[in-house]
């Protein structure tokens, strides 16, 4: 069993703490599904105001599906299309305040109001996204940009 101190008082914190715990769980598993599956379940558990968080992973050239915790989620998504699709094409953290009003947001659950994608590199080359999604506009900011592209960093040359 892990128990893990994570200090919520402010975004700072929380995102050095959450890095802290994540880098301890994943340093030593050469598993990718494991590393991304308890990545999904550190971030559901501690980042407030979620309704999804998880991966898409670039397989043959679409993302595809990969561990998650929250609703039941689209399965594949192409390349360039929504916020997931973006964020790979571009290779660019895509900080979304309102869903509804992002051209060609694809709506896999009806409550997710802002979103949150940061590419996953691996020598330069994507090899996944991290998703976050949340029912309340406007969830995300720079500072949880910034921490998510930090856990992605982390996460690149362990999944």
């Amino acid at each position: 069993m892990y128990e893990f101190s994570i200090n919520t008082s402010s975004k700072p914190d929380l995102y050095r703490d959450l890095l802290a715990a994540l880098d301890g769980l994943t340093a030593s598993e050469p598993d990718p599904v494991a590393n991304m599956a308890n990545a999904a379940a550190l971030i559901w558990e501690y980042l407030p105001a979620l309704n999804w968080a998880g991966f898409y992973r670039l397989i043959d050239g679409e993302l595809v599906l990969g561990p998650f915790q929250g609703k039941v989620a689209c399965i594949r998504i192409a390349l360039g299309k929504g916020v997931c699709g973006t964020a790979a094409s571009t290779l660019k953290t895509q900080l979304v305040e309102d869903v509804h009003a992002f051209p060609g947001h694809i709506a896999c659950d009806a409550a997710s109001a802002s979103e949150l994608v940061v590419p996953i590199l691996q020598n330069g080359r994507l090899i996944a996204v991290l998703d976050l999604d949340s029912p309340k506009p406007g969830r995300f900011d720079e500072q949880d940009a910034n921490g998510c592209e930090a856990i992605a960093k982390l996460l690149s040359d362990r999944i």
